[in-house]
């Protein structure tokens, strides 16, 4: 029998290798990346009945679709997880992108754009639970959840409710005053970490 030349060989073994490997490694990545669990971060910072919305909705929605999510309240976001929500107004001052509609009446007076001046909105007693009355009641014709129901959802699917613990310590807040399923009270050096392995990081 003839001798191999190793050369040859290593060429042929080389250039099999370049065939097979791209494909198996693009499959293999492909079938990892399906397995892996995307995971989102929401960096909540507001306080207010409209803006409780958002953050909660975005969490539940992903939550239900098998995402891991943690939701990061600092600030006024911090309202967010208190025992009690059912205080949570809405506040038309200063937001011109706000439409003041009538939840009762007929359909011709229901679709009037309120565009109540500023300078009325701050002067009136009482204008701000006006109009948080008026949300609320939009939202109950509309059916849509309230926001206990929707942190509710949250909670049941798992969504971690992460305080910052200088905002809290900032505010005088005391743990008590916060709903027991926060799982953590932390800074932002140690809720970073999180956000940067996350797939989506949103800052509402």
């Amino acid at each position: 029998m003839g001798t191999v030349d190793t050369t040859v060989l290593d060429d042929l073994i080389k250039k099999r290798l370049d065939e097979i490997l791209p494909g198996a490694l693009e499959q293999k990545l492909a079938e990892m990346k399906e397995a892996r669990t995307p995971s989102m971060t929401i960096i909540a910072t507001k306080g207010t009945l409209d803006w409780a919305y958002p953050p909660f909705i975005l969490a539940s929605t992903a939550a239900a679709l098998g995402w891991d999510v943690s939701m990061f309240c600092t600030f006024y976001g911090l309202n967010l997880l208190k025992k009690d929500i059912s205080g949570l107004k809405v506040s038309p001052l200063g937001n011109p992108g706000m439409p003041m509609k009538m939840p009762f009446g007929p359909d011709w007076f229901q679709h009037i754009n309120w565009n109540i001046p500023n300078i009325l909105q701050a002067g009136i007693p009482g204008f701000e639970s006006v109009a948080t009355s008026l949300m609320k009641q939009t939202i109950k014709n509309n059916g849509v959840a309230d926001i206990a129901e929707l942190r509710s959802l949250c909670l049941e699917a798992d969504v971690k409710l992460i305080a910052c613990q200088m905002t809290v310590e900032l505010f005088g807040y005391s743990h008590d005053e916060f709903i027991p399923e926060v799982t953590e009270y932390v800074g932002a050096a140690s809720f970073l970490p999180i956000a940067k392995d996350a797939d989506v990081t949103l800052f509402i």
